[in-house]
């Protein structure tokens, strides 16, 4: 049976960010993601976590300066000493919060950059990161971003990451399945879940509607279908829910849309 973790930087948006914990508990999730947890103290999330019995699965490491459009820093020559200080940061969150997966960000290509150097410099970092994350037997997440959502991303198709993985060389990095990503960039996804899972280098997936990137069971995509193909396939990790609820920030905007999660509980 497919295990879902509400993300909550999407989810429960009208409510502040420490009360979601509860909300999701609530709703009947037994796990939870976020994107980036640094504007509170460990300790702080870690309780919230003990108190309403939830796992955290997934967080990103620092990705430099949002607000200035930065979308990580693995990519980027010449940042490679934040990026490093970053991995530690986020690895000591990871022991506080009990968590085995940091997706990092592989970050927007400069324009004054040569894309041979960019991908040097990722290679150098993800080894940086793996080693580091080995130590606490954390795994490494990759991404692949469309480019309409984040345009010039550095990796943007799943064929693209495994072949990262392989001239990475470290078990300790694993690709994040997107199915909202995957559908924008590539489609044809039950092949690609097939195929890619037999790989044994997907280490957690996510979902979303498509293209609004509401719940699940809204847009293009026959969710019922993938999640029965994911649970034939032994999927074994979490199916994280990354989407935007169609009901805003209203009350109770996010369980009013939960009508799809029902079924899999």
């Amino acid at each position: 049976m497919p295990r879902f973790a509400a993300n909550l930087s999407m989810l429960y948006t009208e409510l502040d960010f420490l009360d979601r914990f509860a909300a999701a508990a609530r709703d009947g999730f037994q796990a939870v993601e976020f994107l980036f947890p640094y504007a509170f103290a460990p300790e702080e999330l870690a309780a919230r976590l003990h108190e309403n019995q939830l796992q955290q699965v997934l967080f990103n490491a620092p990705p430099g300066d949002w607000d200035a459009g930065e979308r990580g820093l693995a990519c980027l020559p010449g940042r490679e000493v934040e990026f490093r200080a970053g991995i530690h940061q986020a690895l000591a969150f990871a022991q506080a919060l009990t968590c085995s997966r940091i997706h990092v960000m592989a970050g927007v290509v400069p324009s004054n950059q040569r894309p041979e150097d960019c991908h040097s410099t990722y290679l150098e970092n993800l080894r940086y990161a793996a080693a580091a994350a080995a130590w606490q037997g954390v795994q490494i997440m990759i991404e692949p971003i469309n480019e309409r959502d984040m345009p010039g991303y550095f990796l943007n198709r799943q064929a693209q990451a495994h072949a990262l993985l392989d001239e990475i060389g470290s078990p300790h990095v694993m690709v994040q399945m997107d199915l909202y990503h995957l559908q924008v960039s590539e489609g044809d996804l039950a092949s690609k879940i097939r195929r890619y899972l037999a790989g044994g280098r997907i280490g957690h997936i996510q979902v979303a509607g498509v293209p609004e990137r509401h719940e699940p069971d809204v847009g293009e995509l026959n969710y019922r279908y993938l999640f029965q193909l994911l649970d034939q396939l032994g999927y074994p990790a979490w199916i994280g829910c990354e989407y935007r609820p169609a009901r805003g920030q209203r009350p109770h905007a996010t369980s009013e849309g939960l009508g799809w999660l029902q079924a899999w509980l």
